[in-house]
């Protein structure tokens, strides 16, 4: 892990000179950090700065791959990145996709540093302030390495700084892989421990953007959820973590609320509402997402494409020219919402192509559900959060546990698609009944489906999810998209539901193994 140690020198800058506006020095040499709360409260939103950092990641280890996306050009022509390896599955040993275990690391070694000065050195805090700051801080790692996990398997587990505690080569930071069990166990110490710190402190955590008591709890059944369900090398699945999962996720019911209209969940004049759970937050002047990449951009889509009613289309979106169009979903997913669930033009804007005969001869669909706002100089701006956690999740998941351990999850179901018709649900139509484990374990995940495009879920739903024989169900063809195959072939692509580790990290750390069926 050499890597570490560069990147390391750059954070210390990072922090000192811009995110924390601090002295541009070495801080942990000079005395002039972790003398008070401020500093430290500082150096946690230096964390969720780094969590931030993440959003492309969060799409491309938990969705790119779900079965969701185009795959080589939209109906635009633009080419679409990341085609292969990632959403194509067609991952080898020398074709990874991402590399240095995508960045994560970096940010896992900031949270490390953070604990340990907490823990051992910042006397001057309080106990109640020492405990909500360390909630945070074990539920942020407990967050990392869970993603890493569900990518890799068992991964490095790395909890210290090891460059500040004495390491002076790169040979003291060679870290073999732990195994999937021990990766799980690890991550499961960590988010209890921050679930144990928040009950230990009075602090609430405000705004939304900020990891919080709830935020562990979402994190929590999550994971135990996984470990219920899901066998990842030598770990395999542990009946009573579905309990565990279920006090988790049921101490948030009726917690929060579901907004009225889907549409106002990601308004950016409604941020932290009342369904939000945590979120990413982008503010004008701070930080935008890159949800252009979803956008048309005005040259090959203005007066050149026309609209279901037939009438050609403008800049109908008001991008104004800021889309790239590098990315975009399948239009088997919009043809699958009922065309009275208010979730299908909330989330896409439908566009097709035409001959000089007015016959169609391609359609293509741009994500409107993360645009942003115009602001005061007029222009486009992607300043959307992006919700990791919210409630209508909430009551996927108790639908999911109560589904797993054999009990109706129809009402929880029904939670969600009330909201998404909105005054047109009809009981004789839209009310979802129990159908047996299977049928409702599909019922969930194309609820999700519909729920959560561009949240980071898809991928991570169909390894999790099961059918009949608990097999997942991205090996599957009940939950494809404008496909006959199932996203994996059980029988020669199992290795895929895992990661490969690129050659230059393998290089740089000779404990490391590559995952089993990439050797």
């Amino acid at each position: 892990m050499k890597q570490i140690i560069k990147y390391l020198s750059a954070l210390f800058i990072f922090y000192a000179c811009d995110s924390l506006d601090l002295t541009p020095e070495d801080y942990y040499g000079s005395g002039s950090f972790w003398n008070n709360s401020s500093q430290v409260e500082g150096f946690m939103l230096g964390l969720h700065n780094d969590l931030r950092s993440t959003d492309r990641s969060v799409f491309n280890l938990g969705e790119a791959r779900g079965g969701t996306s185009v795959l080589g050009a939209t109906a635009l022509g633009t080419s679409i990145i990341n085609t292969t390896p990632i959403k194509d599955n067609n991952f080898t040993k020398d074709n990874t996709g991402i590399s240095n275990w995508n960045g994560y690391y970096s940010k896992i070694l900031q949270v490390n540093i953070f604990i340990g000065k907490v823990e051992n050195e910042c006397s001057f805090l309080s106990d109640t302030e020492k405990s909500y700051f360390l909630g945070q801080a074990y539920g942020l790692r407990a967050f990392y390495y869970f993603i890493l996990y569900r990518t890799y398997g068992g991964v490095p587990v790395i909890d210290n700084a090891a460059v500040l505690n004495g390491a002076t080569n790169a040979q003291d930071l060679y870290t073999k892989r732990s195994t999937a069990k021990e990766t799980l166990s690890f991550i499961k110490e960590d988010i209890n421990k921050s679930e144990s710190y928040f009950a230990s402190s009075t602090l609430t955590t405000n705004p939304k953007s900020l990891w919080s008591s709830d935020a562990t709890l979402m994190l929590k059944g999550e994971i135990y959820l996984w470990s219920a369900k899901v066998t990842t090398q030598d770990q395999i699945p542990s009946v009573d973590d579905i309990q565990i999962a279920k006090k988790a996720i049921s101490s948030l019911i009726n917690k929060y609320s579901l907004c009225p209209n889907f549409e106002d969940v990601f308004s950016c004049i409604n941020k932290g509402n009342d369904e939000i759970i945590f979120t990413i937050r982008y503010l004008e002047g701070e930080a935008t997402s890159w949800a252009w990449d979803f956008v048309y951009p005005n040259f090959n889509f203005v007066d050149q494409v026309y609209g279901r009613d037939g009438i050609i289309m403008g800049d109908t979106l008001d991008a104004k020219s800021t889309g790239y169009y590098f990315n975009a979903y399948k239009f088997e997913l919009f043809e699958s919402y009922d065309s009275m669930d208010m979730r299908r033009d909330a989330t896409f804007l439908d566009f097709y192509m035409k001959d000089e005969n007015k016959s169609i001869t391609g359609k293509g669909l741009i994500l409107r559900k993360f645009m942003g706002i115009i602001n005061s100089t007029n222009n486009r701006i992607y300043v959307s959060d992006i919700p990791i956690y919210r409630y209508a999740e909430t009551l996927l998941l108790m639908a999911e546990i109560e589904n797993k351990l054999g009990n109706n999850p129809a009402q929880y179901i029904n939670e969600v698609r009330k909201r998404a018709y909105g005054l047109n649900f009809n009981p004789e139509i839209h009310e979802y009944k129990d159908l047996g484990y299977s049928q409702n374990e599909l019922a969930i995940l194309k609820e999700r489906d519909k729920e959560f495009v561009w949240e980071g879920k898809r991928w991570y739903d169909v390894c999790r999810m099961q059918d009949a024989e608990g097999k997942p169900l991205v090996f599957s063809t009940d939950i494809t998209y404008g496909s006959t195959q199932p996203i994996l072939n059980f029988d020669s692509e199992a290795h895929k539901l895992l990661w490969p580790i690129d050659v230059n990290t393998l290089n740089n750390d000779p404990l490391l193994e590559q995952t089993p069926g990439y050797e």
